[in-house]
C-alpha cells in the first residue's frame, strides 16, 4: 500500500513558545508527538542552523524522547535539509507534510518550493494565508489532517476510525501500536476524535468510531425505576457523540450505546449469566455465573432468610451494582459474617455473590470478533487463607478497590494455595468456555469484550465472576493480539454493512 503522507516534518516554530528569554514546549505539543510516535509515519523536527543552543539542545532532546529524526537548513539554501530528509526516509512515494507556524512565512515560502513539500499552517490569527497550503487552527488538528489526505489518496481501500477514550487507555494502546495513522495490513487508519473541538466536522468522512463511553461517565442512576439507558449520565463530549450517531446511522460505531449499557450493571450480567445452564453438562462440568442477591440496604431485616434463599453462605464478595464509570464502582468487600453487613462500608445498591475457592487462579477471556484469547493470572487466595491471615482482625470485612489492589496471602499461604492448585484444583476445559464466549458475543452482540473465569475447588464448576467492555487484553502478546483487534473492527464493520 503506497503512502499517502510519506512522512512529517514539524518545524520548531509549532512546537516551541517564548518564556522570558528562553523557550518552551507548547501545551498541546506533548500530546501531538506522542501520537506521532506511534503513527508509523516517519516524524522529524526542523530548525534552522541559526538557531540558539537553548533551543537546538531542546529539539535534539525532543527528537530523542520520542524516536524522531532532527534535521536543520539554511533558508537560503534547502538543499542539505533535502538530502537529509531522503537519507533518513528513501525515495518512497506521498507526500511530506511540513508543519510551521504563519509567524514563519519566509521559510513556509522557501520550503514549499520543494515540489515534494506539502505545507500545513497552524493559523493563530486571521491572517492572509490561503495560498500557503492546508490550514488548521489547533495543533491537535494535525492527525485528523494527516488521516484525510490518506483517506483522500486510497479511497475505499481504507477505513477512518475515529476513536475517543481517557488519555491514559489511548496510551495504553497506541504504545502497543493499536492506533496507527499509517494505514494496517487490513486498511485501518486511527484518528483521535477531540472534544474541545467540533465533533461533527471531525466525523465527517470517518467510517466508523471505536468509543470507551465507560470513560465518559458522569453519573449513574440506579434508584430510578427508568430504563438502564436513561439513568446513565455521560459527558458534554460523549453525549454529542452518542447524539450524532443517533442521526447519523451511516456512521457505523464499535459498538452501540445500547449493547454497552448491560455491561455497566452487575445485576443485568448476573441475570444474563443465568442463562448458561443450557452449556452446563458438558463432561460432568459446568460453567455458570455465581450465586448472588442484590440489596439496597445491608440493614435489611430478612437479610439472613434472603441470603440463604440465594445459596449463600459466608464468606461472601460485595460489588457495587455499577460495575464501572463511577469513582466506587471497584469498591469492594470480602465479609466473613453475616453480622458484619451491618457496618459494610461498600456502595449500594449492590451485589452479594459467592466467594468462589479457586486456589488463586483466575483465568481472564478476550473476545475480539470471532476470535478468543485467554490468559492465566495469580487472584485472591481461598476463603479459609484470607480467614487465617494476620492481617484479618477477628474475622472482620476485607474492603479493597479491585482497580489498586487485590487482597493477596502471605508468601506461606500462598505456596499452600500453590500446592493445593497442583494437586487438587479442576483444569480449565477450554472448549466448554470457548462455548461460553461464543454465547456470550451472541447475547451480547459486543464487537470486543472480556470476561473472568475461575474453577471452582472441588465441584470443578467455571465461573464467570466479570464481563467488561473493551478490555485492554493486555496479557495477550502484541504479535497476536493487534492484528486480531484490527480484524475485529474490520469484520464488524463489513458486517454491520451488510445488516
Amino acid at each position: 500500500m503506497a503512502r499517502a503522507v510519506r512522512g512529517v516534518i514539524l518545524d520548531e516554530s509549532v512546537l516551541l513558545a517564548a518564556l522570558g528569554d528562553g523557550c518552551s514546549l507548547q501545551p498541546d505539543a506533548d500530546t501531538l508527538l506522542r501520537r506521532l510516535r506511534r503513527s508509523r509515519i516517519p516524524t522529524g523536527i526542523l530548525n534552522e542552523e541559526d538557531a540558539s543552543d537553548e533551543k537546538v539542545g531542546l529539539l535534539k532532546k525532543l527528537a530523542t524522547t520520542y524516536s524522531f529524526d532532527y534535521f536543520s537548513f539554511n533558508p537560503f539554501s534547502i538543499d542539505d535539509a533535502s538530502r537529509d530528509i531522503h537519507e533518513a526516509w528513501g525515495e518512497t512515494e506521498g507526500h511530506i507534510l511540513y508543519v510551521v507556524s504563519e509567524t514563519k512565512k519566509e521559510a513556509c515560502v522557501t520550503l514549499r518550493s520543494c515540489s515534494w513539500l506539502t505545507t500545513v499552517l497552524k493559523l493563530t490569527s486571521s491572517s492572509k494565508c490561503e495560498n500557503w497550503g492546508l490550514h488548521i487552527n489547533l495543533l491537535e488538528e494535525l492527525p485528523l489532517t494527516i488521516c484525510n489526505l490518506i483517506k483522500k489518496e486510497s479511497g475505499n481501500d481504507v477505513l477512518k476510525v475515529g476513536y475517543v477514550m481517557k488519555p491514559s487507555r489511548e496510551e495504553d494502546f497506541a504504545k502497543r501500536g493499536a492506533f496507527p495513522m499509517h494505514p494496517t495490513q487490513n486498511g485501518l487508519c486511527f484518528v483521535p476524535l477531540i472534544f474541545k473541538l467540533p465533533l461533527a466536522s471531525q466525523l465527517q468522512g470517518v467510517d466508523l468510531v471505536l468509543h470507551k463511553a465507560t470513560d465518559e461517565i458522569v453519573s449513574f442512576n440506579l434508584i430510578s425505576s427508568s430504563e438502564l439507558t436513561e439513568r446513565v449520565t455521560f459527558s458534554e463530549g460523549m453525549q454529542e457523540l452518542k447524539r450524532y450517531l443517533e442521526h447519523n446511522p451511516q456512521c457505523c460505531v464499535i459498538d452501540p450505546f445500547d449493547k454497552v449499557y448491560p455491561v455497566l450493571d452487575r445485576l443485568e450480567i448476573q441475570i444474563l449469566l443465568c442463562g448458561l445452564r443450557d452449556l452446563s453438562m458438558k463432561d460432568s462440568c459446568k460453567i455458570r455465573g455465581p450465586h448472588h442477591l442484590k440489596v439496597d440496604t445491608f440493614n435489611e431485616p430478612e437479610l439472613i432468610t434472603r441470603l440463604a434463599e440465594a445459596k449463600l453462605s459466608p464468606p461472601f464478595i460485595v460489588k457495587p451494582q455499577v460495575a464501572c464509570g463511577v469513582p466506587d464502582a471497584h469498591s469492594m468487600a470480602i465479609v466473613f459474617k453475616v453480622e458484619d453487613f451491618k457496618d459494610l462500608k461498600v456502595p449500594v445498591p449492590a451485589i452479594i455473590q459467592e466467594y468462589v475457592d479457586h486456589s488463586s487462579t483466575l483465568y481472564k477471556f478476550y473476545v475480539l470478533g470471532d476470535k478468543v484469547f485467554h490468559a492465566v493470572k495469580k487472584s485472591i487466595p481461598n476463603g479459609d487463607t484470607l480467614i487465617k491471615s494476620p492481617e484479618r482482625n477477628g474475622r472482620q470485612p476485607l474492603v479493597f478497590d479491585s482497580l489498586k489492589s487485590l487482597p493477596t496471602a502471605t508468601n506461606s499461604q500462598s505456596s499452600r494455595d500453590d500446592s493445593i492448585a497442583k494437586t487438587s484444583a479442576a483444569p480449565l476445559n477450554l472448549d466448554l468456555v470457548t462455548d461460553a464466549a461464543k454465547w456470550l458475543s451472541k447475547r451480547l452482540d459486543l464487537t470486543i469484550f472480556g470476561f473472568d473465569v475461575v474453577v471452582q475447588d472441588g465441584t470443578q464448576d467455571h465461573v464467570i465472576v466479570d464481563v467488561n467492555y473493551l478490555p485492554s487484553f493486555k496479557e495477550v502478546p502484541n504479535d497476536i493480539a493487534i492484528p486480531a483487534f484490527w480484524h475485529a473492527i474490520r469484520r464488524s464493520y463489513e458486517l454491520r454493512k451488510t445488516n
